[in-house]
């Protein structure tokens, strides 16, 4: 049987199966079955779930929270529908071991849709001007005098029009955010289902598969594991304390401990931080909250306050950071920018411009040498200032971006990753990013020696193929949120048996 089974026909991709379930915030996303010929006979081989990822901001309004809610669930209503109809005709009877091929057909597919809804707003553009113009002699008609109450508004907009030009030279304002087309989850759904597909046929695990077809089907005699982002602390900028400049604290490994052992060390960390948060001392009840990122929820009064109580906790757990345990900060400086002053908001009440802020972090890292990354330290408007902080604490610090980097598809298109300058970007497997993307992608960024980061999106599930990207991807760093949330533990157990076989085989670098 096995002898002639070698003369059988390739699988095939017979049926795409996509399904609406919910993430781990119970909000919904999308799931993609894939179902091949295998020696004539159908057969179920994989499924995968889709994290998402909002671009709406934690101190966002409820109505904004509610819109953007309303349009997750359209899109995932939509790429459903894609899935079960579209993309299941368009892929069948493709082998389940052509991803470049398969990737192709799917880019296609939505440069499409993308042009589709480009034509329809065009339209709808064109009868609304259409109707306007037809609006128009009627409207002047019926109001014939506005002109005496619109001089005095003029001389106003004059008299405060002084100061804008000024500020708009002094801050460069922030660039739209780049909408996702509805369903464009579909895409990515279906490319990463596929990858993992082609690795159950071929019987091997994704992250080897993902290697494979990242260096052209030679396999790396060995592998190295990126070093995990291990999220300690959430500080909310919402809070009713001072320190607005910190959104997340997390925990870096020594790159000369096994991840099992760093494992190890950060949960006596954690262990021993929520101790100290829930002491009788000083303990609001918000301490004991745990967030969507998996990690406690806190807030400090000063970025001293809040190193030194997780300093205070590595020494007890007896941890020395700067030689067990390193720190990155994550400062989502996009969130901190009051528009109105043209300048960033680090303690409530206290303002710097773009320029102090780089001297305030060349102070941090000189005053706190165990921080050795900071994610977002500025908007990503702000080019000549993180030009200014990369030459200024380039050897000393990573300086990684990530709501600061522009979306996949457009690092991919302009092959730029300096705009910003950074050391490197966090990499998310949201929406129509392909698995091609990704290992084009990182391709770029290590010819350019940057680093890349693949990141949780904000609302994660329970699928573990982000880990096995990563690995098989070479990427530097694994940025999973913290120890608290079975979707996030998942990953970081996926981890841990990706090093134990790897170091098994004797392919652990």
């Amino acid at each position: 049987a096995n002898y002639f089974s070698k003369f059988s026909k390739a699988p095939v991709i017979c049926k795409l199966v996509g399904r609406k379930v919910l993430d781990g915030v119970g909000q919904p996303t999308l799931e993609v079955e894939i179902y091949c010929t295998v020696k004539n006979y159908e057969k179920r081989i994989c499924s995968i779930v889709m994290a998402t990822h909002s671009q709406i901001p934690e101190n966002a309004l409820s109505e904004t929270i509610e819109a953007d809610e309303k349009e997750r669930n359209d899109s995932v209503d939509t790429a459903v529908e894609w899935v079960n109809a579209s993309l299941n005709t368009m892929l069948r009877d493709l082998e389940s071991t052509d991803q470049c091929q398969a990737d192709k057909m799917l880019g296609e597919y939505f440069a499409n849709k993308v042009e589709e809804k480009k034509e329809i707003e065009k339209r709808k553009k064109e009868k609304e001007e259409e109707e306007a113009a037809k609006a128009t002699p009627s409207s002047a008609s019926c109001h014939p005098a506005p002109t005496p109450k619109g001089t005095p508004k003029q001389k106003k907009g004059r008299k405060s029009g002084k100061k804008v030009p000024v500020e708009a030279n002094a801050l460069p304002p922030a660039e739209p955010a780049e909408p996702a087309l509805c369903g464009s989850l579909a895409i990515g759904g279906a490319s990463l289902a596929i990858a993992k597909a082609g690795a159950t046929i071929s019987c091997v695990p994704l992250y080897l598969y993902t290697a494979l077809l990242k260096h052209t089907q030679e396999s790396p005699k060995e592998m190295t594991l990126p070093l995990p982002m291990v999220t300690l602390l959430n500080c909310e900028k919402s809070s009713p304390t001072k320190l607005k400049l910190v959104k997340e604290v997390m925990l870096i490994p020594a790159v000369q401990l096994s991840l099992k052992q760093g494992i190890e060390r950060v949960l006596d960390i954690q262990k021993e931080i929520t101790r100290i948060l829930e002491s009788p001392s000083k303990t609001p009840p918000t301490l004991k909250r745990i967030s969507h990122l998996g990690c406690l929820t806190t807030g400090y009064d000063s970025l001293e306050q809040l190193l030194l109580r997780v300093q205070t906790a590595c020494n007890n757990s007896g941890v020395e950071l700067g030689t067990d345990m390193y720190l990155a900060i994550n400062c989502a400086a996009h969130e901190l920018m009051d528009y109105d002053k043209g300048k960033y908001e680090i303690l409530t009440g206290t303002f710097k411009s773009p320029d102090e802020m780089v001297a305030m972090y060349v102070e941090m890292i000189n005053n706190f040498p165990f921080i050795i990354a900071l994610i977002d330290p500025l908007r990503k408007e702000d080019r000549k200032q993180w030009s200014s902080l990369c030459c200024a604490l380039g050897s000393k610090c990573y300086l990684i971006a990530e709501d600061a980097a522009t979306q996949i598809s457009k690092l991919k298109t302009n092959q730029n990753i300096n705009i910003p300058k950074c050391s490197g970007v966090v990499l998310k497997y949201i929406n129509q990013t392909k698995v091609s993307d990704l290992i084009e992608l990182t391709g770029i960024l290590d010819g350019q020696r940057h680093i890349t980061i693949l990141g949780s999106p904000d609302r994660e599930s329970s699928d573990e193929s982000l880990v096995d990207l990563a690995v098989g991807l070479g990427a530097r760093f694994l940025k999973l949120g913290g120890l608290s949330r079975g979707e996030r533990v998942a990953k970081y157990n996926r981890l841990l048996a990706i090093e134990e076989e790897l170091a098994a085989n004797g392919a652990l670098r």
